[in-house]
């Protein structure tokens, strides 16, 4: 069975990533959970004068969340009918990334998919805040979903790799399941000025062969110095469908989610894109 959450602020892009996610796993038995987290549309009310007030709010505020994560249920159902899916609602008061860790740990938990965005939707960033708080602390893979991406088969896969981070053999696991249904083809692209691997990333190269038995893989190696610029020119070249990279310390995705402005180094990504996390995060 496998389990995904989706968490939402009742948005369209929050509902078009459960519509993506349903049809990404319209063949497997899945139990989708989906969750809401208000503990700051409570905070942010200035009508907060005593204690007494506070905890009635709380107590709306919860109604309300059950109320509206019934109808998200409901019209997922309706849009997208299978028996194999079961849904579970979830209103939480509380801190998202920490809500969503003690759900990851409890459930034990495939995967997340939310939209890059949420209701504020601002054209000029990639990521919105809440997406860019769980790709940074929740240790659990992520599917970011854009806005106005629509479902359809996932045939192209690019992986950027330097073959030097480890690989978790539950990730692949779960890429490995998502590239086979689809008869998907991954494409590994290495970037650098040196053609020549060291013994640790010829290991780890031959450990994603044996990981990913059953898929079409294609090696790339890019001699380029500007990794980015790399992603985006093969992205446009090859007609990718699916981004995926690894989040590890050290690692190239690290040093863009942790810069100030993650919009200026020019990864702008209007495609799904996982981000498998492969160490535990603070």
């Amino acid at each position: 069975m496998r389990k995904i959450v989706i968490p939402t602020d009742f948005s369209e892009n929050a509902m078009n990533a459960l519509r993506y996610a349903a049809e990404l796993f319209k063949y497997e038995h899945s139990c989708f959970f989906i969750i809401h987290v208000y503990a700051d549309e409570v905070y942010n009310t200035s009508t907060l004068a005593s204690q007494d007030v506070f905890e009635k709010l709380k107590e709306m505020m919860h109604k309300t969340s059950d109320i509206a994560l019934e109808k998200v249920c409901s019209t997922i159902q309706q849009v997208s009918p299978n028996p194999r899916h079961n849904y579970t609602i979830l209103s939480k008061f509380g801190n998202l990334t920490n809500e969503l860790n003690d759900l990851v740990n409890q459930e034990n938990i495939d995967i997340i998919v939310m939209g890059t965005k949420g209701k504020t939707n601002d054209r000029k960033l990639t990521f919105g805040s809440n997406t860019l708080q769980v790709l940074k602390h929740v240790n659990c893979p992520l599917l970011a979903i854009p806005d106005n991406c629509s479902y359809h088969r996932p045939k192209n896969i690019l992986f950027p790799t330097n073959y030097l981070l480890p690989f978790k053999r539950r990730e692949l696991k779960l890429l490995n399941t998502l590239t086979k249904s689809f008869r998907s083809i991954i494409h590994f692209l290495h970037v650098s000025n040196y053609n020549k691997l060291s013994i640790r990333q010829k290991d780890n190269k031959k450990f994603l062969k044996t990981s990913l038995p059953d898929i079409e893989l294609v090696f790339h190696n890019e001699d380029a110095e500007d990794l980015t610029a790399a992603i985006n020119v093969f992205i446009r070249k090859n007609t990718i469908d699916f981004l995926v990279m690894i989040n590890s310390r050290h690692s190239y995705l690290e040093s863009i989610l942790y810069q100030s402005a993650i919009d200026k180094i020019g990864l702008h990504i209007k495609i799904p894109f996982l981000a498998m996390q492969n160490l535990e995060r603070s």
